[in-house]
């Protein structure tokens, strides 16, 4: 039987900041407790530590560095950087491990802990399962926390800028299309993303105006980025013809959403056909599958078929994602909230700066408008609900739940689709429904919501 983890979820470890497990003491010893995994397989481990724009970050990169310092891990700092960021530097310049402090898409109350191993991929559950028992091990241990008091004081930020430009440097590296004639919008999120994006997209000389660029702690994800594309949506419609492209991003931009000409927002679906089709007539797309998740409309399936190409779907969570890929050998893949994973190059984790030049390298190249390459894509009308949780029971344990579900899939009766799940970073319970019909999508949605809400609801 597998364990269930406590701290860990499907991102690393998440939480309300200054409350368990992202206290003080806690995420000084959540630090310490890597660095005790980290030793036993060399005991001269280094470890780079990056963070995003919560002005909780600081406080908490800060105790994690002082953590694996008390076991004598050498700790860098890059500072703000995005996710894929710390990813990158700790493949390439051979640290034992890569330490992210952030909770992407959630609010600036929140924050968290991911960690990724020397090769640049995050860690497998089995192995976050082994710190987590390490973790608790060192809290309810019998003896007071050590003090730290003996250690000097560590500070991430600035942090360590040639790291940064290290990773700018690498993807500018990516990209041999001349991109200079694209005008785009970019939405920053007030995130990590404000950081490298205008640094990148200077060096290759793209014509970019800025939107929520401007982080004070406070405002990240805050009714902007690729939790609100439509916002540059708006902003492209009321300039139209003045932009070819809207960017947006997410807290710690390991994800990236889009905009078309005319302000239609494009997600990571649309992402994954428009680059399948690209990687196939190019011939880098390894194998003719593409991995998507269980929440990828079926119009993508159904587009990749027409050109010749198989969907598999994984588990919600780009870790999984990439699980599957590296299982069947596949190049692409990603989620339909804009995590996209490349294997054809060096990329480890999904990267949203990665996926921008990606998209604007096949604009080019084609000479088409981003609309027109997805022209053909068919999107069954989809919704997404949330129930936010008490706690998360098994569906099948909770008859009156089970009933709803097993009804609306026998009513669907293979013309759509029902995934009920649990949040793996927050108390909620998602409800996607796809169907013929809008009503029907309603219909069906309201009537599983109602059931989570009246047996779990907070």
């Amino acid at each position: 039987m597998t364990q269930t983890r406590q701290l860990f979820g499907t991102d690393g470890i998440r939480g309300v900041a200054g409350e368990f497990p992202l206290t003080r003491e806690s995420t000084y010893l959540i630090g310490r407790a890597l660095g005790h995994d980290l030793i036993r397989g060399n005991a001269k481990a280094r470890v780079v530590i990056g963070q995003d724009t919560r002005e909780s970050s600081r406080w908490i990169a800060d105790r994690v560095w002082q953590g694996l310092a008390s076991v004598g891990i050498e700790v860098r700092s890059a500072g703000v950087i995005t996710t894929p960021g710390v990813a990158y530097l700790a493949r390439s310049q051979r640290f034992d491990a890569g330490v992210v402090i952030s909770a992407s898409h959630n609010p600036w109350t929140d924050n968290g802990i991911k960690v990724f191993s020397g090769d640049g991929y995050k860690l497998p559950d089995a192995h976050e399962l082994a710190i987590e028992k390490e973790i608790f091990t060192l809290l309810q241990g019998s003896q007071a926390p050590p003090h730290t008091d003996s250690i000097p004081p560590l500070s991430s930020l600035p942090g360590d800028a040639d790291l940064r430009q290290a990773y700018v440097r690498w993807l500018a590296s990516n990209i041999e299309t001349d991109l200079s004639r694209l005008r785009l919008i970019v939405d920053c999120a007030n995130g990590a993303a404000a950081v490298e994006a205008p640094e990148l997209f200077r060096a290759l000389g793209i014509q970019a105006t800025y939107l929520h660029s401007s982080p004070d702690g406070q405002n990240i994800n805050e009714q902007c980025g690729a939790l609100h594309p439509e916002t540059v949506g708006r902003f492209m419609a009321e300039n139209k013809g003045e932009f070819d492209l809207g960017v947006t991003f997410d807290g710690d931009a390991d994800r990236a959403l889009f905009c078309d000409a005319e302000g239609r927002v494009v997600n990571g679906d649309t992402v994954l056909l428009i680059a399948a089709r690209e990687m196939q007539s190019g011939g880098s797309l390894a194998n003719t599958t593409v991995v998507a998740t269980t929440m990828s409309n079926m119009g993508l399936e159904l587009a990749l078929k027409r050109s010749g190409i198989h969907m598999l779907r994984a588990n919600v969570g780009d870790k999984y994602v990439l699980e599957e890929m590296q299982r069947v050998g596949a190049t692409l893949g990603g989620e339909q909230s804009g995590h996209i994973l490349f294997r054809d190059g060096e990329a480890t984790t999904g990267d949203g700066l990665l996926t921008a030049l990606r998209v604007m390298e096949i604009m080019v190249r084609t000479g088409k408008s981003l609309a027109d390459l997805a022209a053909d894509l068919k999107i069954f009308p989809q919704t997404i609900r949330n129930v936010r949780v008490r706690e998360k029971k098994p569906f099948s344990q909770i008859p009156v739940v089970q009933q709803a579900i097993t009804s609306a899939e026998r009513e669907l009766d293979g013309n759509g689709r029902v995934v009920v799940r649990y949040s793996g970073t927050e108390a909620l319970a998602r409800v996607m429904i796809e169907a013929e019909s809008k009503d029907q999508m309603e219909r069906i949605a309201g009537s599983i919501v109602e059931a989570i809400r009246s047996s779990l609801g907070s």
